[in-house]
């Protein structure tokens, strides 16, 4: 008798009753219950400017869409509705939700709300649209290479908000790899706005930015040295993934740098932030000493001196002390 309970609730006149209906659903979905069956009903409580109900609706709907895609069609109207709402959050979540959601249908109807919503007044809106292009490529590359999203997604590395800019990147990073023919190649105009956007984004924000920059090739050793100085107070950083990309972008421009006393000061710089991620949890050592392992065949010397970091504790995991004696044999 659970589902006809949760029916009436759901078609109650009283706002409260209806949240808490669609928060049982939820929780039911959670636990693997099925509760298509009340797909009409919770649709029905879109039209509601609470944004925690709308959340909840959007999730039952992400999650039942692909099985109910003619039903899905009906929210497309409250979806369209909603990307034109005056707060900026709703907008957001709309887009966002619409590009999870992976029914043909809808995402025709995507195609209009997601060209303003990458123009949108709201830094918020814009980045999250930006996401939403890699999920639509993902989806139907073809869409969006006809209705110019890959041009929309460039734009926006020129934005003035640095968060804008890192989503824009990651999503052109994303659909790059899906992609058989070069979507993205950054020269120097670009490349000055990576560097400015790179200072003031989020951890995140600075791992997307700094794989992208890691694919650029300088013109010259000058070049090179300006980028690795912008790029080098990124080693001191207290997330490893931002350590270890930083290590990586600043090792491919080393390629290019000619004079050995640079060279020798950037191996000095980079070797105390490695020996740090030794010290983190057994998970983080064995990425960080996966990537010393590559490190280490390319720049024998760079770790010369801390050869103690490398001997095995009695309480290390077997896989960390396996990697740390392949690089102490290098």
């Amino acid at each position: 008798g659970e589902i006809p309970e949760l029916k009436e609730e759901l078609n109650s006149q009283y706002k409260d009753k209806r949240k808490d209906a669609v928060k049982k659903v939820i929780a039911a979905m959670t636990v693997g219950k099925d509760v298509s069956s009340l797909f009409t009903d919770v649709v029905n409580c879109m039209q509601t400017e609470n944004l925690e109900l709308k959340k909840l609706v959007y999730l039952y709907l992400i999650n039942y869409a692909k099985s109910q895609p003619d039903l899905a069609i009906l929210a497309v109207n409250t979806f369209v509705k909603d990307s034109q709402d005056p707060n900026p959050l709703i907008r957001a979540l709309a887009v966002r939700t619409m590009g999870c959601i992976r029914v043909d249908k809808i995402t025709e109807y995507l195609c209009d709300p997601l060209q303003k919503c990458l123009k949108d007044d709201d830094p918020y809106v814009r980045k999250t649209a930006a996401v939403c292009v890699a999920k639509l490529f993902d989806i139907n590359a073809e869409l969006v290479e006809d209705r110019g999203f890959l041009e929309a997604l460039k734009d926006l590395i020129s934005d003035n908000n640095p968060m804008v800019v890192a989503n824009a990147v990651a999503a052109l990073a994303e659909i790059q790899e899906n992609s058989t023919s070069p979507v993205f190649e950054i020269n120097s105009t670009t490349l000055t706005k990576l560097l400015t956007a790179l200072n003031e984004c989020t951890e995140w924000g600075q791992v997307f930015i700094l794989d992208a920059l890691s694919k650029y090739k300088a013109t010259d050793p000058r070049e090179a040295e300006n980028i690795v100085e912008r790029v080098t107070p990124r080693l001191q950083h207290a997330n490893c993934a931002v350590v270890l990309s930083a290590v990586k972008m600043i090792l491919q421009q080393m390629e290019l740098i000619t004079s050995t006393d640079v060279i020798r000061n950037l191996c000095k710089k980079m070797a105390p932030p490695l020996v740090t991620l030794l010290s983190a949890e057994p998970e983080i050592q064995y990425v960080a000493l996966r990537n010393i392992n590559l490190i280490v065949q390319k720049r024998p010397t760079i770790l010369a001196h801390e050869i103690k970091v490398f001997f095995c504790k009695y309480n290390d995991p077997i896989y960390v002390k396996m990697e740390k004696l392949e690089i102490m044999i290098k």
